[in-house]
């Protein structure tokens, strides 16, 4: 079954996008625990986020779009990246949760996809 972890992190973790790609790196925790996905055959996709403020939402209304600059949601901890991963059941997913870096100083949403060509 595939999951999907979604990163939370606070804001002021990665400030822009050369941050994010610094801790993508190799030594870095996100670096280490990518890894370890991928050793374990786990891993589907993967990719980090440019910060909240680098989003733009739309919503349609009356048949018009109306855009706003920034996240749909302010909160205290934004959606930073996610990983893809497909594993036996909840349980392995929600043990690869609790090593995402992200479970540490943010949240980690667990969500199951739904398989679109299963019958």
């Amino acid at each position: 079954m595939q999951y999907m972890l979604l990163n939370y992190t606070t804001p002021d973790r990665y400030r822009d996008a050369e941050d994010v790609r610094a801790a993508a790196g190799a030594d870095d925790v996100w670096g280490v625990y990518t890894r370890a996905l991928i050793d374990a055959g786990v891993l589907v996709s993967g990719n980090a986020l440019h910060p909240a403020e680098a989003a733009t939402t739309v919503r349609l209304r009356a048949g018009a779009a109306e855009i706003e600059d920034g996240p749909y949601a302010t909160t205290k901890e934004y959606l930073g990246g996610y990983y893809v991963i497909e594993v036996p059941d909840l349980d392995a997913a929600l043990a690869w949760a609790a090593r995402n870096p992200a479970a540490a100083d943010g949240a980690v949403e667990v969500r199951p996809i739904v398989d679109l060509g299963a019958g």
